[in-house]
């Protein structure tokens, strides 16, 4: 059975919305980052950091993309992004985007790893809130 992981873009974040090219986007950086990590320890740190490449199909644009390994510890992770309607404590409803983050069954425990770091790097540059796979939650975001 797939399972979801969740980072909303409350009222406090960062951004309240977000595209699929700005997670591409942030997407390039992260690889970018964990290259440099590697350059520092003198090491090929890329491939084995974030061993993905960005696929997408007809029927996803704009919405969708699934980040793809040829690695044989990691399958696939798929990103989207969508709103929903939540209710404020005054009763009042507003519409939240969120991202979803979705590990298909044929998933490895390293995709689930390797989600759980990209999970939290998002919620942190965006400052959401990331409903983990293990439906915990942690605030990146300010609070009163």
């Amino acid at each position: 059975m797939a399972v979801n992981a969740y980072i909303k873009l409350v009222p406090s974040s960062a951004k309240q919305t977000v595209t699929i090219e700005e997670l591409k986007e942030l997407f390039h950086y992260y690889k970018n980052i964990t290259a440099k990590t590697g350059d520092q320890l003198n090491w090929q740190y890329d491939d084995s950091a974030f061993p993905y490449e960005i696929k997408e199909t007809e029927e996803g644009k704009g919405k969708w993309f699934y980040l793809h390994s040829d690695h044989e510890r990691y399958y696939k992770i798929l990103i989207g992004v969508d709103t929903e309607t939540v209710r404020s404590e005054d009763g009042a409803e507003s519409e939240q985007v969120y991202i979803q983050i979705t590990l298909p069954e044929q998933s490895t425990y390293g995709d689930k790893g390797k989600a759980n770091e990209f999970c939290k790097f998002l919620a942190k540059k965006l400052q959401g809130e990331l409903h983990l796979f293990n439906e915990r939650i942690m605030y990146f975001n300010p609070r009163k």
